[in-house]
């Protein structure tokens, strides 16, 4: 589990900072890519859980 943790904190910290250091100009466009990098985010939790419950079963 610790190996998908360290996968997590390298995203949020991806996302910390493309959000302080790496806007787009447009608007429209970072909305999109905050929302696509967002989605991401959550999968990856959702990924995270399942794989939890599946090693819970066993």
């Amino acid at each position: 589990m610790k190996p998908h943790l360290i996968i997590f904190a390298i995203l949020i910290a991806g996302f910390i900072v493309y959000n302080l250091f790496f806007k787009i100009a447009d608007d429209r466009m970072n909305t999109i890519v905050n929302i696509l990098y967002a989605s991401i985010l959550f999968a990856y939790i959702s990924f995270m859980g399942f794989s939890l419950l599946k090693k819970m079963k066993k």
